[in-house]
C-alpha cells in the first residue's frame, strides 16, 4: 500500500475510546500503519498491548517519535489518522494542536470524530499552504446524494448475516471481519458492509456511516449500499457490522439492519464480564437472553450463535463464560479472537448451505 499511516490515540489505546486505532493494528485495507501513538505504552508492540500478539507495529511516545522513526527506517508517512473515539466523537483542544502539527509535517488527515477537522478554519489554511488533505470520515453526504427506502432489497439474493452487539465498543467489527476471511477462506465470496467510521478507514470497499445520517435516509442508505454490492460483486455472502446495540441507552442501534437489511442470520457479541452499558455505569446491562429475545423478536430470524468480547477474563474465565452462555440459551458461544471463526462457521454451514443449494 502506498499510503503510510501515524495513528494517534494518546491517552486512548487499549481501552474502548481507542477502537478506531485498535481496528487499524488489526486489520488495514487503506494503508500500512507505521506506529500508535501513545505516551502511556510507548516502546511496546502495539498487537501484544492489544491481544497478547505481536503485530509488528510499535506504540511510540509523540508525533514527534513516530516521525523520527520513521526516517531512521525509510519510511514515508502520508497520513495522520485520528485513532480516537471519543465520548461524544469530539476532539480535545490538546490533541487539535497535534492535528495542526501533522499538516505541519505534510500529513493528510483522517478522522472519524463528529468534529469536522475540515471546517476549522486554522486547519483548513495549514492544509491550504502545505499542500495536504482534511478528510472527515463522517462528514455525511448532500441530501441530493441520499436514498430512500424503495424495496428494492428484494433483488439481494446473497446470504446476509448480522453481527450485531449487546453493547457499544464491544468488538463487532472485529468479529466481523474475522468471520469474512473465514467465509473468503473456504471459497465463499463474501463482503463487509461497513457501518461506521472505522470499517471505512480500514478499507472496507462497501459501508455507510450509519450515525451520520439523516434519520429519514437511514433505510435508503442501507438498502442503497447492500443492493450496490449485489448489482457490483453478486457475492454469495454480505456480512453486515452492527452499530451500538438494541437497548444502549446511548447508542442504541440494529433495528435498522434487521428491518432494512433483512438478514437471514444473526450473530450476537457479548462481553460477559460488563455489568454496565459502556461509559454509564447507572444503566445496567441487560440479561443476554434477554437481548437474544428482542433480538429475535424483531428480526423473526434466529440468533445462530453468540460470540464473546474477553476483556477483564482471564483464558479459564473465558472458556467458563462461553459454556455458562450455551448451557443457558442453548446457542453456541465462541471467543472468536482467542479460538478463531471455526466454530463460528459450522453454526453458519446450514445457512451456506441453502444459500448454495
Amino acid at each position: 500500500m502506498s499510503a503510510q499511516a501515524i495513528v494517534y490515540c494518546e491517552g486512548a489505546f487499549n481501552t474502548t475510546n481507542g477502537k478506531t486505532a485498535h481496528g487499524l493494528v488489526r486489520r488495514s485495507e487503506r494503508y500500512r500503519v507505521l506506529s500508535i501513538v501513545d505516551s502511556r505504552y510507548a516502546r511496546r508492540d502495539a498487537g501484544d498491548v492489544l491481544d497478547g500478539k505481536p503485530a509488528g507495529i510499535p506504540v511510540v511516545e509523540s508525533l514527534e517519535d513516530a516521525l523520527d522513526r520513521a526516517r531512521r527506517n525509510g519510511d514515508r508517512p502520508t497520513h495522520f489518522v485520528v485513532g480516537l473515539a471519543t465520548d461524544g466523537e469530539r476532539l480535545p483542544r490538546e490533541d487539535r494542536e497535534v492535528v495542526a502539527e501533522a499538516v505541519r509535517s505534510r500529513l493528510n488527515i483522517h478522522s472519524g470524530l463528529h468534529d469536522f477537522l475540515s471546517e476549522d478554519p486554522e486547519l483548513v489554511r495549514l492544509a491550504r499552504d502545505c499542500k495536504v488533505r482534511i478528510t472527515d470520515v463522517r462528514k455525511p453526504p448532500s441530501r441530493d446524494r441520499l436514498h430512500f427506502f424503495s424495496g428494492k432489497i428484494s433483488e439481494v439474493r446473497a446470504l446476509r448475516v448480522a453481527l450485531l452487539g449487546t453493547d457499544s465498543a464491544v468488538g463487532k467489527r472485529t468479529t466481523a471481519w474475522l468471520l469474512v476471511d473465514a467465509l473468503r477462506a473456504l471459497g465463499h465470496s463474501t463482503e463487509m458492509i461497513g457501518t461506521g467510521q472505522t470499517s471505512w478507514i480500514q478499507g472496507a470497499r462497501y459501508g455507510i456511516v450509519l450515525d451520520s445520517l439523516v434519520n429519514d435516509f437511514v433505510s435508503g442508505e442501507i438498502e442503497n449500499v447492500l443492493w450496490k454490492c449485489w448489482a457490483e460483486q453478486v457475492p454469495e455472502v454480505m456480512v453486515l457490522e452492527g452499530q451500538g446495540s438494541l437497548m444502549n441507552p446511548a447508542f442504541p442501534g440494529g433495528l435498522e439492519l434487521l428491518s432494512t437489511g433483512r438478514p437471514h442470520a444473526i450473530i450476537l457479541q457479548h462481553a460477559p464480564a460488563r455489568e454496565h452499558y459502556d461509559g454509564y455505569p447507572q444503566y445496567r446491562m441487560h440479561p443476554l437472553k434477554q437481548q437474544i429475545r428482542a433480538v429475535e423478536i424483531l428480526s423473526g430470524k434466529r440468533v445462530v450463535a453468540v460470540t464473546i468480547n474477553h476483556e477483564n477474563l482471564s483464558a479459564a474465565e473465558a472458556r467458563d463464560a462461553c459454556a455458562r452462555i450455551r448451557g443457558s440459551t442453548g446457542v453456541p458461544a465462541i471467543d472468536v479472537l482467542t479460538d478463531g471463526p471455526d466454530a463460528l462457521v459450522r453454526a453458519l454451514t446450514p445457512y451456506l448451505n441453502r444459500a448454495r443449494a
